[in-house]
């Protein structure tokens, strides 16, 4: 995997040097524009409009509007200079319950492995976070950009997760519709809760697949070899308009799902069965 950042996680005085590497992969399919007369792809121009002509990246500089049209302009040295050497440093504030944090806060995976003298500390802080429980918060700057940081223990790993600023996320007041006082009736509940443990499970990830991804890899297929593009069929839906009828068609559906695994089982065969003879 490719080192995505090199430094150092800071629990008090323990300084545990660790290389960073992200912990997911993006499995989007790349799309490129194309010019439909001559099947050319599209390049990106950084275009000047008022002078009319492309621009080179050493004429770029970064701007803050802060009036429309007026802005103040920042130079590479200058933003390094406002984030400070803190961006080499994960410098752990805090020590909290991961169930105390929700996940709405949550943004991005990173693996950290430890670095070439700093096997022992890392092994101090992962294996003390898995025996009390605990997860860090801490703060790191990550190209330019500071974020709060919870640091855990995934096996034998330490994991940070990337996570929002409290100012980052919008209050749920700006969601319009919502109820002011949630009202339900009593039979409809009783079914809901009978649906919901109906379906409830453990989590396995491996059942869940991105069936979207693997329609376009299939249709992308077809194109190279010249053949038509299948549609996907339409998924059935009852048009159920009342709620109760709703929860039982939904009731029954499961119930109907998990016995029939059962039902295309092979019956196993007694002692006095013969197996049939092949004819040839």
């Amino acid at each position: 995997m490719h080192t995505v950042w090199k430094g150092a996680i800071s629990f008090g005085l323990v300084h545990v040097p660790v290389k960073m590497f992200s912990a997911t992969e993006d499995k989007d399919i790349s799309m490129r524009y194309i010019h439909k007369t001559c099947i050319t792809p599209l390049s990106y121009i950084r275009k000047c409009q008022t002078c009319d002509k492309e621009v080179d990246w050493e004429e770029i500089s970064k701007g803050y509007e802060y009036e429309p049209g007026r802005f103040v302009l920042f130079e590479k040295e200058e933003l390094e200079q406002v984030n400070g050497e803190a961006n080499k440093e994960i410098k752990i504030l805090d020590f909290v319950h991961l169930t105390d944090i929700d996940p709405i806060y949550f943004q991005k995976t990173y693996y950290l492995a430890p670095g070439e003298t700093g096997a022992g500390a890392y092994n101090l802080l992962l294996e003390s976070m898995r025996q009390t429980g605990m997860i860090g918060i801490a703060k790191i700057s990550i190209r330019s950009k500071s974020s709060l940081a919870a640091i855990r223990v995934i096996e034998n790993c330490i994991a940070m997760e990337t996570i929002f600023y409290p100012d980052e996320i919008r209050s749920i007041t700006q969601v319009p519709n919502l109820p002011e006082k949630v009202n339900v009736q009593e039979r409809e509940l009783d079914m809901a809760k009978m649906l919901i443990e109906q379906l409830s499970t453990t989590f396995d990830p491996e059942k869940y697949k991105d069936e979207y991804r693997g329609r376009l890899l299939e249709a992308i297929e077809h194109k190279v070899a010249g053949e038509e593009v299948q549609t996907a069929p339409e998924p059935h839906r009852a048009n159920v308009i009342d709620l109760m009828a709703a929860l039982q068609a939904s009731l029954d559906a499961t119930k109907k799902e998990k016995d029939e695994p059962a039902a295309r089982k092979p019956r196993a065969k007694t002692k006095k069965e013969k197996p049939q003879e092949t004819v040839s």
